[in-house]
């Protein structure tokens, strides 16, 4: 019960965390609006149907039943009934000059701006919790991987497509990870270190198309990070597993596997592959000694497992370094919008690896932030992802498309240099198809995110070891 507790609660943050996006976002067009002159018929948070309204001084205020966005109705402004709703004025109403149009609609993303740096005073504040793998040694290579035969655990990657790197993970946009990720082409250059000598290798890799609720993987050659290998578990089910009867315990740290050093857990894996799943002599460090224990792995009794295992799970979180580090809003804007421009950059790049289902949308954006808040240090990751976030609606919203502010300022330019009004049957159509579009894409990419929470994966088989 504590635990549903927890995570209603959790829930709810995160809805609030978004109204308070829009809010202020909308918030702006409404104060702009006033201080034009312009008439505002309804200020509503989400889309559709009301689900709640209430009218205040000619202001229809509202609650819509689909939680995505909401907008500031402003009928003297591009038509945009195919959103907000018929005009609740049918008068006339006066023209207004391009200049209030371009203020009114500007004032959204400038006040999403405004409450990034306000957040972002905040975390200079409080800090922001950074994850990192301080190494650029390669941990393991994945068995039947591209990598496979081409890159081995150990050798030190100093570029990647010709990019510097020496972090696995952990410096935005320079890591081994993300410059794996950009590289374009199904081809990947590595300049390593293997034992004192420079070498250029290069690996392919294939990007599988996935069904309707999945996204398309990201290029991976097969190498996973490095770092210590230390017990989390050890593995339960019916019977005794090899690690238990080999008396290994949580907090063990693999050195050594046949007198090979490892260099990551999946190297482990490795290790005891390449001596076919004999008995492997462990070299072990536990506490402040360190000792040798044999280890014979077995094949889980079932079809599920087609290998011999040892029944260990690591500790995930070994190696990875957190610090809490304090910049100043203007670093974390700047980042902010260096990460957005780098990725409308990939995704509008037709040789790139990275497309538009692997950008998220509300659902995957609160899945974001309820995973977060269930990290250490919770709410100072959420309250940095909450600088990030408005900075990114700041910089979509001025678009130049139809639907978004970009777009009306846009329109307002135009008729300016017009000396008139574009015609209202035009603004209507365009508006409205760029709204089906828009509405159209949002749908394709929540699919995406349902699919990451419903088609994560099954539970693997429990396991029965043999006598």
């Amino acid at each position: 019960m504590t635990d549903f507790l927890y995570g209603l609660l959790l829930v709810i943050i995160v809805i609030g965390l978004f109204n308070i996006m829009i809010f202020v976002h909308e918030l702006g067009h409404f104060l702009a609006a006033r201080w034009r002159g312009l008439q505002v018929d309804r200020f509503q948070i989400w889309f559709g149907k009301p689900i709640w309204k209430k009218t205040i001084n000619g202001v229809q205020y509202g609650l819509g039943w689909i939680p995505a966005g909401g907008f500031v109705a402003l009928p003297q402004m591009a038509a945009m009934e195919s959103i907000e709703g018929e005009n609740l004025d049918k008068e006339k109403l006066p023209p207004v000059s391009p200049l209030d149009k371009i203020i009114v609609a500007f004032a959204g993303p400038l006040f999403s701006l405004m409450l990034a740096v306000v957040a972002g005073f905040l975390v200079w504040g409080m800090g922001k919790p950074q994850d990192s793998i301080k190494s650029n040694v390669v941990g393991g290579v994945i068995h039947d991987s591209p990598a496979e035969g081409i890159l081995v655990p150990g050798d030190k990657i100093l570029k990647v497509d010709g990019d510097p790197v020496d972090w696995y993970v952990g410096k935005v946009f320079d890591d081994i990870r993300t410059r794996i990720m950009l590289t374009k082409g199904d081809t990947i250059d590595f300049e390593i270190e293997r034992d004192g000598k420079v070498l250029v290798v290069s690996t392919e890799f294939d990007i599988h198309e996935t069904g309707l609720f999945q996204r398309r993987a990201l290029p991976d050659p097969g190498i996973t990070a490095p770092g210590p290998a230390i017990i989390g578990s050890l593995a339960g089910g019916k019977g005794e597993s090899p690690a238990k009867k080999a008396k290994l315990q949580v907090g063990d740290q693999i050195l050594k596997v046949d007198g090979k050093e490892v260099f990551g857990t999946y190297h482990v894996s490795q290790l005891i592959r390449e001596n076919e799943y004999k008995t492997s002599s462990f070299t072990l460090k536990r506490g402040d000694e360190v000792m040798d224990i044999e280890v014979t792995p077995l094949k889980p009794k079932g079809d599920a497992y087609e290998d011999p295992m040892v029944g260990i799970a690591w500790d995930r979180r070994a190696g990875v370094v957190t610090e809490i580090t304090y910049p100043n809003p203007w670093v974390q804007v700047r980042d902010s919008l260096r990460t957005m421009w780098m990725t409308i950059k990939v995704i509008s790049s037709p040789d790139s690896n990275i497309g538009p289902d692997q950008l998220a949308g509300p659902v995957g954006i609160a899945r974001t932030k309820f995973l977060l808040l269930q990290e250490d240090h919770g709410w100072l990751r959420v309250l940095a992802f909450f600088v990030l976030f408005n900075v990114n609606l700041a910089v979509l919203n001025m678009l130049p498309l139809p639907v978004l502010d970009g777009g009306h300022i846009v329109m307002a330019i135009l008729e300016s240099v017009r000396g008139k009004p574009l015609p209202g049957r035009f603004l209507e159509m365009i508006q409205g198809g760029f709204a089906l579009l828009l509405m159209g894409f949002m749908l394709y990419i929540t699919t995406k995110d349902l699919g990451d929470i419903f088609t994560g994966g099954s539970e693997a088989p429990k396991l029965e070891w043999p006598e």
